[in-house]
């Protein structure tokens, strides 16, 4: 069999890095003419309807069990409606693309918080709390509580601090309720199905404002939902299928130097000092949390069979 270069997992996790990267970039083009609650609407749908399409594609079934059917609705809200309006809503009160991509940072950390809280079988010790201050404090950098920051400014970057904390509560869910019960991508189907189903019955009492689909919004919304969640989802979940969850996690050090550099570049956004420092810190504290600058790494909340992605 030829080996192509598209097999290569690096290959995979810089497109994955790539496009969850400009997911934030797309967020606040989209803004332009749409609200944060429209803007979700059309990239759960979306998405919903490019794995789905997928999956027909592929001839892989959707879950069969009405108790997972449940759990995955539990899923849409906590790892897709309510993150994904805490970024839209985020980068529409003050923060920028490139602080939304820091923040999203944060989920491992997140992650291992709410797994030590709610998973008899993880319990802190020296690495995973030195990591956590670490984690928190590069967050605190990044907030800059010592400046003054307009109330906008500030709700909006703690939204998108929520946004990421929801993602963590999202892993820790999935592998104590899903795992194991049904193929990954079907379970992320189902999730997304029922995402949109939620968004879809609070739409027309909260997505009513006037839209204007310019090319470069309708363009983002479309790149958001087929790309950003639909693919995105078919190629993490190929990698964890392929090379496990662990290599596959590496693409969340990646998201944040797209997310920030793609912010200064094509949107003019500029780049404080303590957002590179504390995003520094912030990854640093993450490695040392999950051990891997001793290339072992003791936490790791298994997503194989997961329905749950970073991004």
């Amino acid at each position: 069999m030829v080996r192509t270069r598209w097999s290569s997992p690096w290959a995979r996790i810089g497109v994955l890095a790539a496009i969850w990267g400009c997911s934030f970039l797309f967020i606040k083009v989209a803004l332009e003419g749409m609200t944060a609650t429209q803007i979700v609407l059309g990239r759960i749908v979306l998405g919903a309807v490019a794995i789905l399409a997928w999956l027909a594609i592929r001839r892989e079934p959707l879950p069969r069990q009405p108790v997972v059917w449940v759990h995955a609705a539990v899923m849409g809200l906590v790892s897709n409606v309510v993150p994904f309006l805490g970024f839209a809503w985020g980068e529409d009160n003050g923060a920028t693309s490139g602080l939304a991509g820091i923040y999203n940072a944060t989920t491992p950390l997140w992650t291992l918080v709410f797994a030590i809280l709610f998973l008899p079988a993880e319990r802190p010790n020296r690495a995973r709390v030195v990591g956590l201050v670490m984690g928190f404090a590069g967050t605190l950098v990044v907030l800059a509580p010592w400046r003054s920051v307009d109330g906008a400014g500030l709700a909006g970057q703690l939204a998108c601090l929520g946004a990421g904390a929801c993602y963590g509560v999202a892993f820790v869910y999935t592998r104590k309720f899903l795992t194991g019960r049904a193929a990954p991508l079907g379970l992320a189907a189902a999730q997304l199905t029922c995402a949109a189903i939620e968004i879809g019955v609070v739409a027309p009492v909260v997505a009513t404002h006037s839209v204007s689909l310019s090319p470069r919004v309708w363009l983002s919304v479309l790149a958001l939902g087929a790309a950003g969640t639909g693919l995105a989802y078919v190629i993490y979940y190929g990698l964890v299928r392929d090379v496990g969850a662990t290599t596959a996690s590496t693409v969340t050090y990646v998201v944040p130097l797209v997310a920030v550099t793609l912010g200064v570049a094509a949107l003019g956004e500029s780049l404080r000092w303590n957002d590179f420092v504390g995003a520094l810190i912030v990854l640093l504290g993450i490695l040392v949390a999950e051990d891997r600058l001793r290339r072992r790494s003791r936490f790791v909340v298994e997503a194989r069979g997961s329905s749950e992605a970073p991004g």
